[in-house]
C-alpha cells in the first residue's frame, strides 16, 4: 500500500492570518498630500528643536555670553543681542514657549468645542439652543484685546494666556462640530444603531464621533498656529511672560535696533513664519485628505 505524503506547506488546519486594521481613508489620503508631508517635516523638526532645548543650547538663555550687538557668526551663529545674549540660545529655547502655548490652546478649546459641540447636536432642543447662544456671545469677544485686559490686569503668565486663548478659540470648532453632528445623527448606520438599543452616548462615541473626527482635527489644528501669533503679539506688546524666552518677546527686544542689528528680528520672525506656515500645510493636507475632490479642483 503506497503511503500517502503531505507536502510540508500544507497543513490540515491553516492558521488564520492575521490582518491589520486598515487605517481610515481619509488618514492614508493624508500621507498623500505634499502640502502636510512638508508641513508635518516641519512642524515636527521644529518641536524636536523646542524639546532639545537643554541640549542643543545649555544653559541660561538669559546669561550674558559675549560682547553686545555681535553679528552671526562661528562663535555664535545667530549673533547676541544687546545684552550679549546668544540669539540662538534664545531662539530654541523660546521655541518651547512659543509652541506650548500653541498645543495647550488648541487642546484646551479642542475639548470645550468637543463637549460642546457634540451636545448641542446630539441633543437638540432646547439644550442646543442654550449652548449655541453661549457659542455666539463668546464668538463676538474680541480675543486679542480680552488677552491684552487679562494680562494688564492678572499678569501676562503663560498660564493666563492659554486659558484665556483657550476658552475663546472653541467656538468655531463646536459650531463645525455640532453642524456635523447634525449631519450625521440622521444617517441610516446610526438609526440602526438606535433601534438595536444602544444609548446615546454610545452612539456618539462609536458611530458619530469618528466620521466627524477629520474636520475636527482641521478645526483644531488651525487653532495652533492662531494662538502662537496671539501670544507672539502679547510678548511684542510687552504683555508676555517676561520671566520666559518666547519669540514674542525677543521681536519686542529687537524693536530699537532694527537697523543696526537686523538678526535680532530677522530670526525669530523667520521661526514664527515657518511655524504657522508649516501648521497650515499641515491643515491644508487634511482638508484635502477629507474631500479628495478639492485636491484634483486645484489642479
Amino acid at each position: 500500500m503506497a503511503q500517502v505524503t503531505i507536502p510540508k506547506s500544507t497543513a490540515l488546519f491553516p492558521r488564520p492570518a492575521l490582518s491589520a486594521r486598515p487605517a481610515p481613508a481619509w488618514w492614508i489620503h493624508i500621507w498623500q498630500q505634499p502640502t502636510a508631508f512638508i508641513g508635518l517635516v516641519l512642524l515636527t523638526t521644529i518641536t524636536l528643536i523646542a524639546i532639545g532645548a537643554p541640549l542643543l543650547a545649555p544653559g541660561n538663555p538669559f546669561t550674558s555670553v559675549a560682547a553686545p550687538l555681535q553679528s552671526p557668526s562661528a562663535a555664535h551663529w545667530l549673533g547676541t543681542d544687546d545684552l550679549g545674549r546668544d540669539i540662538f540660545a534664545e531662539l530654541v529655547h523660546g521655541a518651547r514657549v512659543s509652541l506650548f502655548v500653541g498645543w495647550a490652546t488648541a487642546f484646551t478649546s479642542a475639548i470645550c468645542g468637543l463637549v460642546i459641540g457634540s451636545i448641542a447636536g446630539l441633543l437638540g432642543g432646547w439644550v442646543d439652543d442654550v449652548l449655541m447662544r453661549l457659542t455666539e456671545l463668546v464668538q463676538v469677544m474680541p480675543r486679542f484685546f480680552l488677552a491684552i485686559i487679562v494680562s494688564s490686569f492678572w499678569g501676562g503668565s503663560v498660564l493666563n494666556i492659554v486659558l484665556i486663548l483657550g476658552l475663546t478659540f472653541w467656538t468655531s470648532t463646536a459650531r463645525l462640530l455640532r453642524a456635523q453632528v447634525l449631519s450625521l445623527r440622521g444617517r441610516e448606520f446610526v438609526l440602526a444603531a438606535r433601534s438595536v438599543g444602544s444609548r446615546e452616548r454610545v452612539i456618539l462615541l462609536r458611530h458619530i464621533l469618528p466620521h466627524a473626527l477629520p474636520a475636527f482635527l482641521i478645526s483644531t489644528a488651525l487653532q495652533i498656529g492662531s494662538a502662537i501669533l496671539v501670544e507672539a503679539g502679547l510678548s511684542f506688546l510687552g504683555l508676555g511672560d517676561r520671566n520666559l524666552i518666547s519669540w514674542g518677546y525677543m521681536l519686542n527686544n529687537a524693536q530699537p535696533f532694527i537697523q543696526r542689528a537686523w538678526w535680532m528680528s530677522v530670526f525669530p520672525g523667520l521661526a514664527l513664519l515657518l511655524t504657522v506656515v508649516a501648521v497650515n500645510l499641515i491643515t491644508d493636507g487634511l482638508n484635502e485628505a477629507r474631500d479628495p475632490r478639492l485636491a484634483h479642483l486645484a489642479k
